[in-house]
């Protein structure tokens, strides 16, 4: 069953009109991640994944996250859009964060601009922010997206949504 869609307020975008099937497209937003002092990544020039009933998801070019944080984590999945995704552990110190980032090496031609870009999650983390405002991690444990006062839900990954 489809949930009713929640008013959107100025300035808001409501997640019901994202696509479906998804897209990708640039964004100036600012994204910033930080973890104990560190900052993991900061950039202007990410890339946000829309689909219906999702918060965006933030892939951040390489170039613009801290380098040396970055291991490979054990472990794929499949999306039906993206295609084979690869996983990684931010390292900072002694402290691992694992599984907390995601890629794509060999994207879909539809999502060929998220090649290498790296989406993670907003939980693990002490601060991830958009324009400067922190964010709230999409509910449910596998997916991505950042909620900011911007969005209007529900929101996928809230208990009985399953079906949505």
């Amino acid at each position: 069953m489809r949930p009713r869609p929640d008013p959107v307020g100025p300035g808001q975008e409501s997640v019901w009109a994202y696509p479906r099937p998804p897209v990708a497209v640039p964004t100036p937003a600012h994204i910033v991640i930080t973890h104990r002092g560190v900052t993991v990544a900061d950039t202007r020039s990410s890339i946000r994944t829309l689909e219906t009933s999702h918060p965006p998801t933030y892939y951040i070019p390489p170039a613009d996250i801290a380098p040396g944080l970055l291991r490979r984590a054990e472990g794929s999945s499949f999306c039906e859009w993206k295609g084979v995704a690869t996983y990684w552990d931010v390292v900072i110190g002694d402290v691992v964060l694992p599984r907390v980032g995601w890629s794509y090496a060999d994207p879909s031609a539809a999502f060929a601009s998220l090649r290498d870009h790296v989406a993670f999650y907003a939980a693990p983390f002490e601060r991830c922010s958009v324009d400067g405002e922190v964010v709230t991690p999409q509910p449910g444990d596998f997916y991505g997206g950042w909620i900011t006062r911007a969005l209007a839900g529900p929101f996928k990954g809230v208990p009985g949504s399953r079906g949505w």
